[in-house]
């Protein structure tokens, strides 16, 4: 009997799971500028910020980032099953 193999299926890259990703990424981004209980502790970003960011920095933007990827990823693959995208 030869054994079933089981692939998840992919999408590929097109402008909908772009738009999908970097939507997650600035709601990630907002939600962590307000959410973080002590910014500004380590180094700052390289370059300038409007007012409203100045405790905003490297590692709040990586943390923000990779949250926003988690999201993004999960958001995509779950549309992309649903065939929304």
């Amino acid at each position: 009997m030869m054994p079933i193999l089981l692939t998840a299926t992919t999408i590929t890259w097109n402008t909908n799971v772009a738009l999908t990703m970097i939507l997650c990424n600035v709601l990630a981004i907002a939600i962590g500028r307000f959410a973080i209980k002590n910014p500004g502790q380590g180094p700052s970003l390289p370059t300038s910020k409007p007012g409203l960011w100045n405790n905003f920095g490297f590692p709040e933007l990586l943390a923000t980032a990779s949250f926003g990827h988690i999201l993004g990823a999960g958001l995509i693959l779950g549309l992309a099953n649903a065939g929304v995208l």
